[in-house]
């Protein structure tokens, strides 16, 4: 379990350096081209890895942004064999965009009332 927790914290560092610096495109790539690692999850694989990242956020050095922690999930349930998408959706009135992760259709990181609030813009 440290380990998950020490890759999720880099992957935080990570997906926070394309959030600060090189923006949405980056970010959105990156995503794009994780490919789906060729093993068989457990049954407890996405439970560990939303908890690795959880905890990550909680001890990273600054607030952690939506979209940068599902990128970093979505990357990491990938690399365990977990066919994860990366889901942006917005709001009209009031303005808001909220970034979460799904597997299967389920939301895995998020209250499963999002796409409720959200009309989904991209699945990465």
């Amino acid at each position: 379990m440290r380990a998950l927790f020490l890759r999720a914290y880099f992957m935080l560092m990570q997906f926070d350096s394309y959030v600060s610096g090189n923006g949405f495109a980056a970010l959105h790539e990156e995503v794009r081209k994780c490919a789906i690692a060729d093993r068989v999850p457990t049954p407890f694989t996405v439970e560990q890895v939303c908890s690795a990242v959880d905890r990550a956020c909680i001890w990273y050095r600054k607030e952690v942004l939506c979209l940068q922690r599902s990128a970093a999930t979505t990357c990491l349930l990938r690399r365990h064999g977990v066919p994860a998408q990366l889901v942006i959706g917005a709001q009209q009135i009031p303005f808001r965009a909220h970034a979460w992760v799904e597997v299967n259709g389920r939301i895995v990181n998020d209250r499963p009332y999002m796409p409720e609030m959200y009309q989904v813009l991209e699945r990465c």
